[in-house]
């Protein structure tokens, strides 16, 4: 059986860092507009988001420069 790779779960806060450090209240009003990447909610409540989702949500978001 094939071992699947670890996938990477990054906190709000490590989310938040990436981002260029936006705010706490800028990235929950995000979530509530639906425009933030996809989230996990562990047991304990807690947010996670998967490093491929965030690279992804990021990719869609580039602007090609125009010539």
């Amino acid at each position: 059986m094939a071992r699947k790779e670890a996938v990477e779960l990054l906190t709000v806060r490590q989310v938040l860092e990436e981002l260029g450090g936006i705010s706490r209240r800028t990235f929950y009003r995000w979530r509530e507009l639906r425009i933030a990447p996809a989230c996990i909610r562990l047991p304990n409540g807690e947010l996670r988001v998967r490093r491929d989702v965030l690279n992804d949500w990021l990719e869609k978001r580039a602007e090609v420069a125009a010539s």
